[in-house]
């Protein structure tokens, strides 16, 4: 599975260059976007921006950050889930407004997107990209049009709109974010001196040396003025609930970072105990499928009080497994990506321990990695619930006939992969593992209780 997007903006009333600082912020949260990446600054009377295919090192490569000079900037990494892999559906997008300028970088998925946009094209709009984020680009221009009041403006798009999102607008040199009604996708805010700075993640802070202060709330509109935080919340229907994304816990975000309150690091060590109390297995070792279950495995290994060990070690400079045609070709791309320490694996009863299963092609691979290895016995955790349904909300996930545990008991699953055992957490388990309250969770892939309406187009 793979996220959408990551965002940052920065909001300085000094003389400074703050483009290199929106670049490291994104480079902290490259995990999230692998696909294009861009910056636009505002430097007092004019808009600058550039975009670029690939890595954010590849977007910029032998960049001159001179020429996005400005103290107001926002940036983007993405992954399509809406929209073709192409420099036209890269962000952050631009265009002029009345005599002003305006920049738009969106994180989420608006699922009403293409009955907005037919609307939009009948009313004499033409698009460049076939984004989502096109949609909100243009619906944000022709509310500001009628208003010329920012805020007055959000607040009717977010009536409009259906979905997940967090977006970072940059107006001239006034800098605005929004988070969705039900908080799905995450937004926090800190200060580094004067300066303010907002983020999908707080590793981006980090990086950079700012002050993580709090999270955008659901709902709210953040307007950065005279060293200021002004806040603004949007009326929210009774029907709409908070619903943070639990898979930021389990897998999308780094371990690093502090989400809704929440660390991270934490929730995935629980995850891992939580574990050991469901599944109390007799083994040599524990042994995580890097990166993301690494931190449960070692909650695990720590109840347990079974060794820790690194049996399988991921080469990062491999691409996405999912764009090989064969199975045979995908097969040799997942051993490209992940090889097993024969040392350590041969002989041994392993507790094998992922954050998911999706279609289950990845894990039956590992598993044929792992018994070539010499693996004497496999046990299967996985530090979630089986995913029945697909995700909605920005998450590139599988139909639902492709989800293995759609269409699947647990006993088949677990022959199909070649297991001694597989156990999986329950809801209760993974959410008391997060610290959020059930009710404030979205939980849709695992319970198909979406937040939201679902269009049917």
């Amino acid at each position: 599975m793979k996220d959408k997007c990551g965002i940052v903006g920065i909001h300085s009333n000094l003389d400074k260059n703050v483009s290199s600082f929106v670049y490291y912020g994104l480079y902290a949260l490259q995990h999230r976007g692998q696909e294009s990446a861009g910056i636009a600054t505002f430097d007092g009377s004019k808009m600058h921006y550039h975009r670029g295919m690939g890595l954010l090192t590849d977007a910029f490569k032998d960049f001159d950050f001179n020429f996005l000079h400005g103290n107001k900037a926002i940036g983007h990494v993405r992954y399509s889930t809406t929209g073709d892999s192409k420099l036209e559906n890269s962000q952050p997008f631009l265009t002029s407004l009345n005599d002003q300028h305006i920049a738009i970088a969106h994180n989420g998925d608006i699922i009403n997107s293409s009955f907005l946009r037919d609307e939009l094209i009948e009313e004499g709009y033409e698009f460049t990209s076939n984004t989502d984020s096109e949609v909100l680009f243009y619906l944000i221009k022709k509310e500001y049009e009628k208003t010329n009041n920012f805020i007055l403006t959000i607040e009717r798009l977010v009536e409009k709109i259906i979905g997940s999102y967090s977006i970072v607008i940059l107006i001239d040199d006034k800098l605005y974010a929004v988070r969705d009604p039900a908080g799905m996708k995450p937004l926090s805010i800190a200060k580094d001196g004067e300066d303010y700075m907002i983020a999908s993640e707080t590793v981006a802070f980090d990086v950079v040396g700012a002050k993580y202060i709090r999270d955008v709330e659901a709902g709210e509109i953040i307007h950065f003025k005279d060293n200021e935080i002004k806040s603004h919340k949007v009326k929210i229907a009774n029907s709409i609930k908070k619903a943070h994304c639990v898979f930021e816990y389990v897998y999308f975000a780094r371990p690093d970072s502090v989400m809704n309150g929440q660390d991270v690091y934490k929730s995935r060590l629980n995850i891992g105990e939580y574990l050991y109390k469901g599944y109390k297995i007799d083994a040599d070792i524990v042994v995580p499928v890097p990166d993301s279950s690494i931190p449960v495995a070692i909650g695990y290994s720590r109840a347990s009080k079974i060794p820790y060990a690194e049996g399988l070690i991921k080469n990062r400079y491999v691409g996405r497994t999912f764009i090989m045609p064969t199975q045979g070709e995908r097969l040799l791309a997942i051993k490209l990506k992940i090889n097993p320490i024969k040392s350590e694996i041969e002989g041994k009863k392993i507790i094998l321990i992922d954050d998911s299963i999706v279609r289950g092609t990845t894990s039956q691979s590992i598993v044929k990695i792992l018994r070539e290895a010499g693996a004497k016995e496999i046990h299967m955790l996985i530090g979630c619930p089986p995913i029945i349904a697909p995700c909605y909300y920005g998450i590139s996930m599988a139909s639902k006939k492709e989800l293995i545990a759609a269409n699947n008991t647990i006993n088949q699953i677990k022959e199909k992969l070649g297991v001694e055992t597989l156990g999986y957490l329950s809801i209760d388990s993974l959410v008391d593992s997060v610290g959020i309250h059930f009710n404030d969770l979205c939980l849709a892939c695992i319970n198909e209780d979406y937040p939201t309406n679902i269009p049917q187009k």
